[in-house]
């Protein structure tokens, strides 16, 4: 009884059926479902953008907000622009390896992957001497430093993929199987950078990876990048991945293995290893710069206007395939015109309510499909100042097989916000959990992740896997067949047959955790030992 009358003075909804126990708040927006399907629908074309698919999201986005009565973003515009740069590589040559210990030739696609994020036609590396740095990663926190007294400008690092604790699987390093933002390819890239290298290949394992070499080599080689004054200067001349094979046969031709290499790099007093080779490449791009468009609209706080929560997800996918037969649309329903659509029934929920204290954003990105780059926009020149906007919400994907008694916490133990979720989680006699695969870092993969890396603590989470009607391995399979049979392919589709109350029971609490932390006094911060609570910490001075 006492739970009864909790749950009915938060305003929730109760359904039953003989087939499974009362569930709570499955209804919080009726229009949700036809937000998702006119998102999702073939009159948006796939949403690619900076074409006529972008023209029409980008319209419909703008038509809705202006309706539900946003403030827009500037200047009586919901968009603010993102400039991309389109590097399409359509020559890469072999990868020549010289040196005392080694001479081989490694084939572009078979051997090695690799591009150049730098906005030049032509790149030229000659003889980078090549050297194996570890994880290729300097973690202050965690006491690491792969790079510690180790010179590598203009040279090549080689470094493993993933991160120490996954490698031991030692709970008490890094964070253990679940991966940390160092574990990351891309962040692999960024530290090799700053530390001067010409050249970095990531070494590939499949399991450390998350997903095989057909993957890294099967993928379009086609990479966007934002535009900037100094072109990517910034950053290595030539970025990439090598094969498990030809790693094991560089290493051999040092005496070593892979796996020697490994104990190695994991032991404390590593310091880089030489590898008596010198790496040359060329790269040929064809650069194109195209712009698409953030839509962006807010209510303004009632008492502290200057701070904000921030919900997000991108309208962004993969636009028309003109070489199909068949379906040439990737419409993109899951992924993510059902973020879209949580984006607009929250707007809708917040505007039939009074003002919250602080100020609420709404943000729908672009080019995420490709490098997370309007978030990454966003970040760099946010509507609110970073050090104002207090917490945000991403919505990636939305849970469209019915109710679930777990909800899934990307990044399971990361900040303040997940007591908050936990809190309203247990009220709809739920309960959260970390997601199934932490070691594959979806957390670092989506557009939250731009924030958080300036310091915002950020929340993305959703309906588990753990169905109400099903259990734990029903509720497994279908991600798994989701993943198998349609992400990222021309079947995802919008399916009228689908059952959303778990994605209404999701959006309550989306709901909930935002206007709590609207309404408030506090900052949520990332909890202790966390790779991002420093930079906040620092922000917030």
């Amino acid at each position: 009884m006492n739970k009864l009358i909790s749950a009915l003075a938060l305003g929730l909804v109760f359904t039953a059926s003989a087939a499974e126990p009362a569930l709570v708040q499955t209804e919080f927006n009726p229009n949700f479902s036809g937000y998702f399907e006119k998102i999702a629908s073939d009159e948006m074309q796939g949403r690619a953008p900076a074409t006529e698919g972008e023209k029409r999201t980008v319209a419909y986005l703008e038509t809705e907000f202006k309706r539900l009565g946003l403030t827009p973003y500037k200047n009586g515009s919901y968009r603010q622009a993102v400039p991309v740069v389109q590097i399409d590589p359509v020559a890469v040559s072999a990868m020549t390896l010289t040196g005392d210990k080694t001479a081989a030739t490694l084939a572009y696609k078979t051997d090695m992957m690799a591009w150049s994020t730098r906005m030049l036609p032509e790149i030229k590396l000659e003889n980078s001497e090549m050297v194996f740095a570890g994880y290729g990663i300097v973690a202050p926190e965690y006491n690491w430093n792969d790079y510690k007294d180790l010179d590598v400008k203009g040279k090549t690092v080689v470094v493993l993929v993933n991160d120490p604790g996954f490698a031991t699987q030692d709970a008490k390093l890094f964070t253990g199987n679940a991966m940390t933002y160092y574990g990351r390819w891309t962040y692999k890239y960024e530290e090799a950078a700053r530390q001067g290298a010409a050249m970095v290949l990531i070494v590939h394992e499949t399991e450390a990876a998350s997903y095989g070499w057909n993957v890294v080599a099967g993928t379009s080689p086609i990479r966007f990048e934002l535009a900037n004054a100094n072109k990517n200067m910034h950053k290595a001349e030539v970025e990439g991945w090598l094969s498990l094979d030809a790693a094991e046969r560089l290493f051999a031709a040092n005496g070593s293995s892979l796996k020697q290499m490994k104990e190695r790099a994991l032991k404390p007093d590593f310091k880089a290893i030489p590898l008596h080779a010198k790496a040359s490449i060329s790269i040929k791009n064809n650069l194109r710069e195209i712009d698409s468009n953030n839509v962006i609209g807010f209510i303004p706080g009632s008492k502290k206007p200057d701070e904000a929560v921030i919900y997000m997800a991108h309208w962004d996918h993969f636009g028309l395939d003109f070489s199909r037969s068949d379906d040439k649309i990737f419409n993109g329903a899951q992924d993510n015109a059902g973020g879209v659509a949580a984006l607009l029934a929250l707007a809708e929920k917040f505007k039939q309510g009074p003002a919250p204290e602080r100020s609420v954003a709404f943000l729908a990105v672009t080019v995420e499909e490709r490098g997370l780059l309007g978030s990454a926009w966003y970040a760099e020149h946010p509507l609110f100042p970073v050090n104002k906007t207090v917490a945000g919400i991403n919505m990636d994907i939305m849970n469209v097989y019915g109710p679930m008694r777990d909800v899934m916490v990307f990044g399971y133990g990361s900040s303040e916000l997940e007591p908050i979720l936990d809190k309203y989680a247990k009220a709809q006699n739920r309960y959260i959990a970390p997601e199934p695969t932490p070691q594959d870092g979806f957390y670092y993969r989506s557009d939250h992740f731009n924030l958080a890396k300036k310091g915002v603590p950020m929340l993305y989470a959703r309906g588990g896997i753990d169905s109400v009607a099903h259990g734990k391995d029903w509720g497994l399979q279908q991600r798994k067949n989701y993943v198998t049979d349609y992400y990222h392919k021309v079947n995802d589709e919008f399916d009228p047959t689908w059952d959303l109350r778990g994605s209404q029971q999701d959006l309550f609490l989306f709901y909930q955790v935002g206007l709590e932390v609207a309404n408030s006094q506090s900052w949520p911060n990332w909890l202790p030992g966390k790779e991002f609570k420093a930079i906040r910490d620092k922000s917030l001075q």
